[in-house]
């Protein structure tokens, strides 16, 4: 190689401006879901797990944390609407923080994705259908049939979100908030109802 060659460029290790940050690279830690967190706590553990993980400019998305009780579907994943879940998470928060990682919070509800023994007093999983999911034409067993909600309950699911997001902030900045959205969980459920409703 002359002295005037230079080595390719690997855009994968490029820096990348993401909104309000400067990330270093483009590798991101996707979000895992460990079942670890148990009783909905994150355990200290997590400190260990994320930092790890942690780069200088690197992005980390946490893994899917419910915004409430009704919001399971797992067994042992995080939430984040407790005292005691916010003050779980702020260890974690800081060991990525101290390596200069960029931390992501990443909220959900699970709605129909769940059964009565996740939920709160064994009561229905919460929907924006009362169809059960089904899985190649065959209803799904481990799936309770869900109850609808109501119009009247959006607002409560609506503020749940809210305040995770708010208690993401005071967990020590985790800083932005993904919504997940995949498998017919309750927030696409619910943008599917405000489609209808709009598009009618």
């Amino acid at each position: 190689m002359s002295a005037a060659a230079q080595p390719p460029t690997i855009p994968l290790l490029t820096p990348y401006k993401l909104g309000n940050f400067n990330l270093s690279h483009r590798i991101v830690l996707a979000p895992l879901t460990r079942r670890r967190s148990y009783n909905n706590v994150p355990q200290p553990h997590a400190i260990l797990h994320y930092s790890q993980r942690t780069s200088n400019g690197g992005l980390l998305i946490a893994e899917a944390t419910g915004v409430s009780d009704t919001a399971q579907g797992y067994p042992n994943t995080p939430g984040i609407w407790t005292k005691e879940q916010v003050e779980a998470w702020k260890p974690i928060v800081d060991a990525v923080h101290a390596k200069g990682g960029v931390f992501f919070c990443q909220i959900w509800h699970v709605g129909r994705v769940s059964n009565s023994g996740f939920q709160p007093n064994g009561q229905a999983p919460i929907s924006s259908t009362d169809k059960p999911i089904r899985l190649n034409g065959i209803d799904a067993s481990e799936f309770t049939p869900p109850r609808r909600l109501r119009t009247d309950e959006i607002p409560q699911i609506v503020n749940d979100f809210r305040l995770a997001a708010r208690n993401s902030i005071e967990a020590g900045n985790l800083f932005v908030f993904t919504l997940h959205m995949k498998h017919n969980l309750q927030q696409l459920n619910l943008l599917q109802i405000l489609c209808k409703i709009n598009c009618v």
